[in-house]
Parts: structure tokens; sequence; C-alpha cells
């Protein structure tokens, strides 16, 4: 089935696309999913500071890390709903995501 104002699950996505249609970087899959991953990355981020554990990581890393959300694509989203289908669990196909980023 072709999405159109008929198939749509709501009128927001239908009739009202046009109107709404700059809300989608925040209200859409895609959008959830890339502020997960920045809410993740920057709580990480915040730890290295908090903790003497994670003292020895580098502005370099943290430049990576969030490298990761500033040039979050389509195909990223795609490997997290990915990984999602074997954890049953969207926030952890994010950490999972993130741990294979790191490892890069």
């Amino acid at each position: 089935m072709q999405l159109n104002p008929l198939t749509a699950i709501s009128p927001i996505d239908g009739r009202y696309h046009k109107a709404t249609e700059s809300l989608s970087p925040y209200f859409s899959e895609f959008g959830l999913i890339q502020y997960r991953v920045r809410v993740e990355v920057e709580y990480f981020i915040a730890l290295t500071y908090a903790l003497p554990q994670l003292s020895g990581f580098s502005k370099d890393l943290e430049t990576k890390l969030r490298g990761l959300y500033k040039n979050f694509s389509e195909a990223d989203a795609g490997s997290i709903k990915e990984i999602e289908k074997t954890t049953n669990h969207d926030v952890k196909a994010v950490e999972y995501f993130l741990k294979k980023n790191l490892m890069n």
C-alpha cells in the first residue's frame, strides 16, 4: 500500500503532511532514533568526566562519538532497526550500534 492521504496512519501524515513536513526530523522514527543516539553519546561523554575509571578518553573520541549523531544517516537508522530485530529492544539496539562504532 502506497502512502497517501487516505492510507496514512493519521491526518498529520496524510492531508496535513505539507504543513507538518518540517517536523519530520523530530517526530519521525528516524528522528527518534537519531535523538536516542545523541542522548546516549552525550551521556557517555558526561560519564567520562564524572567517573575516574573513564577519564582516559580523549577529545578525539568525543569528536568521533559526536560525529555519530551529527552525521547520522538513514543507513545508520536502518542498521539500528536491524539490530533491534535481534534484541527486541530499541534502546539496547542503539547501545549495540554505539559499541560497534566505538570498536572501529
